[in-house]
Parts: C-alpha cells; structure tokens; sequence
C-alpha cells in the first residue's frame, strides 16, 4: 500500500535546540499508527512540523507526494490533514452542532456535511443525543467524542491526534479506539496518533514507531513493539 504521509529525515527545533534529528516514518492510507516515546522524545515536536506550525531545518514532509514543507497551517489543513490537539479546546459556549458545524469549514467539506454528521452521529450517538447542549457541559468523554467530530467535518486524509486517550474512562476508551479503526477500515483514512497510553495506544494501532531524544529507535508492527524490551522498559512500566 501506498504511503500516505511520508516523512524523511526531518529535522526541527526551537532556536538553537535541536529537537528532531533526522526522523523517517510513514502513514499508509487505511491504518492507524502510534507514535511513541517518553517525555521530551519529540513526539509534540513532530506533530507541530507536520501540521505546519514549526518549521523544518532539514528533510521533508509529503502528503500524497505534495511538499507540506513551509506551509502555514492553514494550506496543510486544506490539504487534508486534521489535528484533534491535547486537551480537546471545544468551544464550550458553543452547542455540540454548532462545533461540528465549524469543522465543515472548506467548501469540500461543507458540500457533504449533512452526509457526514450522519456518518459521524451512527459511530458516536452522543453527537445527535446532546446536539443542543453546549459543549462545556459535557463529559470529559463525550468532549473528546464531539473533539474528533469536529476534526472529522472537514474529511480529511490524515488525522493526527495528540494524547487522544487523555483522562477518558476505559470504557470511552474502547468506544472511541472502534470507532476510529472502523474509519481507518472503511473509509482509507490514515491516523497517526502520539501520547502516553502506551498500551491502548498499541491496541489501536497496525504499526507503530518509538522515539528517544528525537531519533526513531525502534518501528515495526504494534504487536512486535509491545514485546520490545524497550518499549517494555521505558515506556509500558510507566505508562497510565
């Protein structure tokens, strides 16, 4: 399968500090892959050169064969990249339709956003159960359902998540990681998703690669990197 995200030999930091060195990786369209490393490892870093908000000092980021190199956020959305960022930032005044509707906000995404609220609403009933409220008063879970909802809107290719797990119940958990396998299975589209739930991380994901101190040390299939006595060391004793 082709892949959908190419990334090579990135490299990226913040004034002197170099952060990335030399990072390859890559997100085939259909699957869903975990990007993992303790703290500091440069997983935040890597989502903010790929989604346009720090520039690279070396290597390249293709989607789909287009550079996304020196794009502004803005042109690396339209391009089909969605971000759902740690710590969900809803518009909590606004009503759960009211978030969806401004995920909807290329002309693309407008154009088949009754089809796809439908869509959205069969693998996450809250949405069409709590439509009207507003979106502060929700649970933690239901926020970060209508979170991914709104990323969804705007159809994209690519879904980054950053932390997608973070303070959700278990059972929110499971509900959250089928629903994201069945959009990967069913509709091609490719998810890379970074944080610290190393375990449903990996449950979720068909491949998954581990940073440390901005290097890709280990990659291979999430299976082989659950058994990784690195990963195994420095990540899954201490993982939530």
């Amino acid at each position: 399968m082709t892949a959908w995200l190419r990334i090579e030999d990135v490299e990226a930091g913040y004034g002197e500090a170099l952060v990335l060195r030399g990072i390859s990786l890559e997100v085939r369209g259909g699957e869903v892959v975990a990007l993992l490393g303790p703290n500091g490892a440069g997983k935040t870093t890597l989502l903010r050169a790929l989604t346009g908000r720090l520039p690279l000092r070396g290597g390249a980021i293709r989607l789909d064969g287009v550079s996304l190199d020196g794009l502004p956020p803005y042109r690396v959305a339209a391009l089909g990249v969605a971000t759902i960022p740690e710590g969900r930032r809803l518009f909590d005044e606004l009503t759960v339709a009211e978030n969806l509707d401004l995920g909807a906000y290329l002309p693309a995404a407008r154009r088949e956003a009754p089809a796809t609220r439908a869509r959205l609403e069969a693998l996450f009933p809250v949405l069409r159960e709590r439509r009207d409220q507003p979106a502060g008063l929700l649970s933690g879970g239901e926020q970060q359902m209508v979170a991914l909802a709104r990323g969804l809107m705007a159809r994209p290719r690519l879904l980054v998540l950053d932390d997608p797990f973070l303070g959700l119940a278990r059972a929110v958990i499971a509900g959250v990681s089928a629903a994201l396998r069945a959009l990967a299975a069913e509709e091609g589209l490719g998810i890379l998703a970074a944080g610290q739930h190393v375990r449903r991380l990996l449950g979720l994901a068909d491949r998954a690669y581990l940073l440390d101190e901005g290097r890709v040390v280990v990659a291979g299939s999430a299976a082989a990197l659950r058994e990784d006595p690195r990963v195994r060391r420095t990540l899954l004793e201490l993982a939530p």
